[in-house]
This record gives structure tokens, sequence and C-alpha cells, in this order.
């Protein structure tokens, strides 16, 4: 109260200044008032806390100051995402370029968006410190084509400012045949690694079927003789989420029933059923996860420390095709440069940035290229918690997951896309078709697009012998709609498809290539913006490891 009356006393010789001067001193002292207010309730509710927990013992506690989370995100909140997609200044290619506040995870997050759109990124630069981040894009659509389509360039400026903001939904329609990569807060997802074998995929699939869980989506994946998938379902009678804990438990153990079947003592496996969360981990990453929690990376066929312990020197056997992951320290800057040497191939940054992501490395600046089909990255990292790659144990456990990380999505077999009614049973009834013509399934992606199921499906003869024609005709005969053959994996220049369908198919796919750079002709341009970004990526294209 004397305060008060005190800035009463002081306020009224203050009547005959400016009304300008007398707005600014109004405003600081309502705003001081209610910092006093603010901290007054503040120490009354920590002495009301103190008391009731301390009724019968007297305690010396140091409260640390109250922190709001909203005042975490004000800088964001200040300055939102800025996105700027370039159709003039290159040739060849669109160029999006992205600034905003920095915070971890932001970058996988971004490229995440435009991998989801199934955009090829030819090249990159991004330069993230001092809490600020600017990133460059060159991407592509799958054709090699520019971005001009407006509703779909509107649609990535609103899902990378979406993305800062925590969601996962842009309420946006692009008219693009994407199949989503978040599942509907209605569905049960199941979360499967165990040894690869034949079949494996059907008797899951199998089993789901029988207990009345109709797939709506499923994505699964095979390295180095481990498997792990993601299946997302929901009841067929009550058309939403399992939520009946005994019909949980049900499930479960007839999953693990199939797990362990043909797996010894001892070996690694696991089965989890996880119900629908408010937030939900990017499909493609999770797979990710559960690979490396799987350790699958302890045998990797490119990788100088495998388990068997042979040195670095045999990867030079492998030829080009292998990955390699050098490791060096900048002392002077304290960053460590970790540089990837790889086939280049579609999502191929998406994955490395999940790897760096998950093992808490923080990418300050970055450099993506490719030329002739192989890809070269150049990382500037640090630990989130400020240490460098100095220790052996931590560079083999990053050379490993990195290896790890490019080849899971690798593959050499055959690509069936298949097209086909949307029904119950229908994953079983296509996996047990593969089976019974002895086709094994080392990677697959379904989903369901309104009536239609829509699955990409990778597949090889259990013999090791090359599919034959007659096969494929059985299996699209048993199957029914359309079904695709690309000759090659998404990961090399395709041919064109071969349609097995009898009739002409209504949807369109899409033959991924090696991305390589083309000669640029850039533009000149006046504005200090095209100064700084032209700058930006000089500066960032000439980054080189620092000798030590």
């Amino acid at each position: 109260q004397n305060t008060y009356n005190s800035l009463l006393q002081f306020l009224i010789p203050l009547l005959t200044l400016s009304p300008t001067l007398l707005l600014f001193i109004y405003i600081y002292i309502y705003i001081y008032i209610c910092f006093l207010s603010s901290k007054s309730e503040f120490y009354i509710k920590i002495s009301r806390f103190h008391l009731s927990q301390n009724r019968k013992q007297m305690e010396i506690a140091v409260y640390k100051p109250y922190g709001d989370h909203e005042f975490q995100s004000l800088i964001e909140r200040i300055h939102p995402p800025r996105v700027c997609i370039d159709n003039d200044t290159c040739r060849n290619c669109t160029i999006v370029k992205v600034d905003s506040a920095n915070k971890h995870g932001i970058l996988l997050e971004m490229v995440q968006v435009l991998t989801d759109l199934d955009l090829l990124i030819l090249r990159s630069y991004i330069c993230s410190d001092g809490g600020w981040l600017m990133d460059v894009f060159h991407v592509t659509d799958q054709l090699g084509n520019k971005i001009t389509d407006e509703s779909l360039m509107h649609y990535i400026e609103q899902a990378i400012c979406a993305s800062r903001k925590g969601s996962t939904e842009v309420q946006t329609c692009v008219g693009r045949n994407v199949r989503p990569r978040h599942v509907s807060m209605e569905h049960t997802a199941m979360e499967m690694t165990a040894t690869d074998r034949p079949g494996l995929m059907s008797e899951i699939s199998a089993v789901l079927a029988e207990l009345g869980c109709h797939v709506s989506g499923a994505v699964a994946w095979t390295h180095n003789k481990r498997a792990a998938c993601i299946v997302y379902m929901e009841d067929d009678l009550k058309h939403g989420p399992i939520m009946d804990p005994y019909r949980v438990a049900q499930i479960q153990a007839q999953l693990e029933n199939v797990v362990e079947a043909h797996h010894y003592e001892g070996e690694r496996r696991s089965v989890r059923l996880a119900a629908p969360a408010a937030s939900q981990t990017h499909t493609e990453r999770r797979l990710h996860q559960l690979m490396a929690a799987d350790r699958d990376y302890e045998q990797c066929c490119s990788c100088g420390y495998d388990s068997s312990g042979d040195d670095v020197a045999h990867r030079q056997k492998k030829g080009s095709n292998s990955t390699e992951v050098k490791i060096e320290n900048c002392k002077e800057k304290g960053y460590s440069i970790v540089t990837v040497r790889s086939m280049d191939r579609p999502k191929l940054l998406f994955d490395t940035i999940c790897t760096l992501t998950d093992l808490q490395y923080v990418v300050f600046h970055a450099s993506i290229s490719s030329f002739e089909s192989i890809a070269f990255q150049e990382y500037y990292v640090r630990h989130k918690n400020g240490w460098t790659l100095d220790s052996e144990s931590e560079r083999r456990r990053m050379i490993q997951n990195l290896m790890a990380a490019t080849e899971r999505r690798v593959s050499h077999e055959l690509r069936l896309d298949v097209t086909t009614q949307n029904r119950v049973g229908l994953l079983a009834d296509v996996t047990r078709v593969f089976r019974e013509n002895g086709l094994s399934i080392s990677r697959t992606e379904v989903g369901v697009q309104g009536e239609q199921a829509v699955g990409t499906f990778y597949v090889k003869d259990t013999s090791g012998q090359a599919v034959t024609s007659e096969t494929l005709e059985i299996v699209r005969r048993e199957i029914g709609g359309t079904v695709l053959v690309a000759n090659k994996s998404s990961e090399r220049p395709s041919s064109q498809p071969t349609n097995l369908s009898n009739t002409s198919p209504s949807i369109s796919t899409s033959t991924s290539s090696s991305s390589s750079n083309g000669k640029q002709d850039n533009k000149p341009g006046f504005s200090l913006g095209s100064m700084f970004w032209s700058q930006l990526e000089w500066l960032s294209s000439n980054f080189r490891p620092i000798k030590s």
C-alpha cells in the first residue's frame, strides 16, 4: 500500500508534461505495478505450498524462478518462419529458402515436409547458429520438374510453419496422390521387430484378420536379416481404435506367438501395441528408431566397424556403391565434421537427419550435393550437451548408425505397385499370394485412399532366382485390381513400369531416379535478400574440413 501511495504522489506533478512523455511514463508504471502484483502472488503461492508440505519440520528451500512454457516459444511467435519459394533463380529446380528461430529437431521437420510430398532434394545448404536457422533446398518433383502448382507451393509454406507449432496436420488439399505419414487418432498401432524370414508379413496379417482387426496402413523394412514393421489397425466391428485391455492383450499374445515361432532362445524380438496418442512420431522415423533399438547396424554390410572386427579396408572391395562415413574434429570451432558418401536416392537426406537427431546431435552447418548418382553430405555437428565426437566408441556408434540409415531403405528387388478395392483382410490375402508363389517381401508400404487400397511391395524369389513373368501373371490374377511392375528399385533409374492389369490403370506411378546436379542458370538479382541468400549459398558450399 505504501508503494502505491508513493507512486500516486509522484504522478501528480507529471500531469503538466507532454502527452507523449506522459503516455510512456504511465506504461512503464503500469508494467511495474503488474510485475509487483504477479511477484507477490507468486511468492504467496510458494509460501502456501511450502507450509502445506512441511508442517511438521522446518526446512530451508531454494526456489527456482517460475518459467512459463509460453515464454519459451515467445521468439517463435514474434518471428514466425519465413518461407520463400523461388522458381526464377535456377533453371532446373525450385529453391525453397527457410529462415526461422532454431530449436532441436526443426531441421528434421522441414526435411520431413519436403520428403512427405515425394520431392527430390538435389542440393541443400544448412546454417544454424546463434539461435537462428537458415536453410536452402533445391528440389524437383519425381519427374525432375520444378514445383509450379500454386496450391502445392502454398501447402509447403503452410506445412513448414505448422511444423514449428508442433502440428502434423495442415488443412490444405493439394490434390496430390500422397499417402499420409501420420495416421489419424482412430487407429491402434502395432510395432514389431524380429528376425527376417519368408512369410513373416503373411503370418502377422493373417492373425490380425482372424482377430477382426482391419489394417488401414502398414510399413515394413528389412535390413541385415532383421525386420521392423508398423501396422495401423482398427476394430472391424466398432470401426474405431481397439481400446479394450483384454482384447489388446489377446492380440499381442497371438502376435508374440507368431514372432517367437522361429526364434531361438535369447534372440532379440519385440511386439508392442500402442493406443492412439495425441502426438505420433513420423512413421518412417519410428522405423529408424525401431531398427536402431534392434541393433541392426551391428552387421552393417558396408561398415568398417562390424561385429566381426574387420577394419575399414574391406570397404574398398565394395566399390563405389558402398557407403563411406568419415569423422574429423575441428577443435578451433568446436565441431565434429561428419562426411557421408553414398549412392544418391530419394529421402536420403531425411534418413541421415533422422539418425543425427535421434543420436542427439545438432547440425550447425551442412552442405549436401550429388554428382553422377553419388551423394555427398558434410555436416558440422555437436552433441546437444555441447561435446564433440572425441571417443572412439562414440565415433564407431555414429558411423554404424549412419551407414545403417542409408542402407535400410535401399531395395534391389522387384517392385510391385498394387491398387485394388479396399476390404477387410486384404493385406492378409495379398501377402498370402506372395508366399504361396515363392515370393518374399523385403520392404512394403500400404495405405488407404478413399475406397481404394494402394500398396508398394519389394519382392524377391525365395530360391534366389529371378521372378518369372508367369509368376507375376499368377500374382496379378489372384490379387485382382491393378499391378504395376518396376524392373528396378526406386533407388535407381527405373524403366517404364509394366502394367499387368487387363484394364487401363487410373493411377500414376512415381518412377524415381537418382538426383544429380545440373547446370544452373543464375539470374542477376539486385535486392538485399537475393544478395544475402547468394552469399549464404556460397559460404555453405565452401565449407571444408579444418585439420587440427
